[in-house]
């Protein structure tokens, strides 16, 4: 039961906060099916940096590891300004958008990482190794029967998005920002005649989603593969979003979606290791979050409340 929560957690929390960005942007108005891209993209940056910078650092040293997650959120951001310049500037379609984001930046990540390797390091690798990730466990709290587990063996990268979590909830729930965002995710028009300049709203809403996908990003670069490479596009971006529409938009509700898929993820290996199954089966226990995602968005779906413009292409003329 330990290991499975452990588990679970370490694979959930990262989801959690590349929904988190997903729900800014398309609270914005703004359809975002790029946050693969945008996880794979903020991991590659972080990655590189890890391989470039890394050893530069003394060997006990945190500093790589933090800044490792920064620059992730950093070129997250930035990437992420693509999609949001092809949507808001150019008035492109957003599906199409998204999976044009998703294409190039497993493209352009894969080359760059070669390139990268053969040029700089002698190596024919696709991949950018990182160190294994810190654990930690909390005193007192982990001595707590069964829930105790939640604080055994810690990525230090949980804590962070816990505290990610609580800023951008005060961000969406309490400030001006917030305020803005949701309205112009429901009634541009009414918010641009408020004075909202809805187009800078949005955009930001879009880097923030990137941003945070980039974390997320480089949080299952240090959990799952302890390095970058193409297989960092596993899907959980589009898992993500199948947990902010489970979740209605919002970031409670959301959080459980995640914890669902986290620990169903977690309980299928768990069962495998049980029943003494090969590893090949390995592929198959991946599968179980997706396949839950489908039963209950075919329960749940009729329950969801989309923002309004969700997906509309803002036109000031329209009234």
């Amino acid at each position: 039961m330990e290991t499975m929560i452990i588990d679970g957690l370490s694979y959930a929390l990262p989801l959690f906060i590349i929904a988190i960005g997903g729900i800014y942007s398309e609270r914005s108005g703004i359809t975002n099916l790029a946050l693969e891209g945008l996880l794979g993209f903020g991991a590659f940056t972080g990655g590189l940096f890890i391989a470039l910078l890394g050893s530069s650092f003394a060997t006990n040293s945190m500093w790589p590891y933090y800044l490792s997650f920064l620059l992730a959120m950093l070129g997250g951001g930035i990437f992420a300004m693509l999609h949001a310049l092809l949507c808001i500037k150019f008035q492109a379609n957003q599906v199409v958008s998204g999976v044009v984001v998703n294409i190039v930046s497993v493209a352009l990540t894969g080359f760059l990482t070669s390139q990268i390797n053969a040029s700089v390091f002698n190596s024919p690798s696709n991949r950018f190794m990182l160190s294994v990730s810190p654990r930690v466990t909390v005193p007192v709290l982990s001595e707590i029967p069964v829930l105790g587990a939640i604080f055994k063996n810690v990525y230090p990268f949980s804590f962070m998005i816990a505290g990610l979590f609580i800023v951008f909830w005060y961000l969406f729930r309490h400030s001006r920002y917030g305020m803005h965002l949701r309205a112009c995710g429901d009634n541009p028009q009414a918010a641009d005649a408020a004075g909202i300049s809805v187009t800078r709203t949005r955009f930001w809403a879009v880097v923030i989603s990137g941003a945070l996908a980039g974390f997320g990003g480089m949080s299952f670069a240090y959990s799952i593969s302890t390095n970058f490479s193409p297989s960092i596009f596993m899907g959980a971006g589009y898992l993500a979003i199948a947990a902010l529409i489970f979740g209605n938009w919002n970031l409670i509700p959301t959080l459980f979606a995640c914890l669902i898929f986290g620990f169903a993820r977690s309980g299928a290996y768990q069962l495998m290791r049980i029943l003494a199954l090969p590893s090949s089966f390995s592929d198959l226990a991946m599968t179980i979050p997706y396949i839950l995602t489908l039963l209950l968005l075919i329960f749940f779906s009729k329950h969801n409340r989309a923002p309004r413009a969700l997906g509309e292409i803002y036109d000031k003329s329209k009234r």
